[in-house]
């Protein structure tokens, strides 16, 4: 996890903010509570919050996917970037990290378009295509628990229209996933994660190196003539 861009020293990294980042006094606000959290680490860099408020605004997004809350500065960001009619479907299992992430949503005025699950998000996303909500979002970002990345990815990829964008957080992993000696269960879930994604037909892939590492797969106008791959 980092909150900020890896390989950059500080004094560049200060730099890159200062002729760059446009951020609202909401959200500098937020990631300054966030930053005091003892999880504050899990907060997504401000310059990729930034990037991600582009994306959506490119795409002419009006519909979007969200699995992994904390305390709402990705949420928030998309947010704002979104029209008026825009919708978040967001997904979290803690009621006390989104709880932050309501009163910020409230104070900047974009609740309304905020519709917070709480629960598994791979419950929550089988519901969605339950009730028919397949081909619907324009984008999703996928920032929770590595080990069900690839069940997140291939619920999102129903979930995206043709040409929609999923965006995946913290696929470098500080590093960690290019270290063969690291061999723990999040590390190991990454990179066989980011091995499958590589080979994947049914995206154009780039991996970003912004804050943590993101990786954008576009989803093919033919993806859904494909079998998924299995989750």
């Amino acid at each position: 996890m980092a909150n900020s861009t890896l390989g950059l020293e500080n004094q560049l990294y200060d730099y890159l903010l200062s002729i760059s980042l446009r951020e609202p006094d909401i959200l500098q606000q937020l990631r300054e509570e966030t930053a005091k959290h003892p999880m504050g680490m899990m907060q997504i860099a401000p310059e990729q919050g930034q990037f991600m408020e582009m994306l959506v605004q490119l795409m002419g997004a009006t519909k979007t996917l969200e699995i992994g809350v904390f305390t709402g500065y990705s949420s928030l960001c998309v947010a704002l970037a979104l029209p008026s009619n825009g919708k978040i479907v967001a997904c979290d299992v803690s009621e006390g990290y989104t709880a932050i992430a309501r009163r910020y949503w409230a104070a900047a005025g974009v609740a309304h378009k905020i519709a917070l699950h709480l629960g598994p998000a791979i419950h929550t996303l089988d519901k969605l295509i339950a009730e028919g909500q397949t081909g619907t979002f324009d984008f999703a970002f996928i920032d929770a628990d590595q080990e069900n990345y690839e069940g997140y990815f291939e619920r999102s990829l129903q979930l995206v229209r043709n040409g929609g964008l999923i965006v995946i957080d913290n696929v470098l992993w500080s590093g960690r996933v290019a270290d063969p000696q690291v061999q723990d269960q999040s590390t190991l879930a990454l990179r066989s994660f980011n091995d499958k994604l590589r080979n994947d037909p049914r995206v154009t892939l780039s991996v970003v190196p912004i804050a943590d590492g993101l990786t954008l797969a576009l989803k093919r106008r033919w993806a859904t003539m494909m079998e998924p791959q299995n989750n």
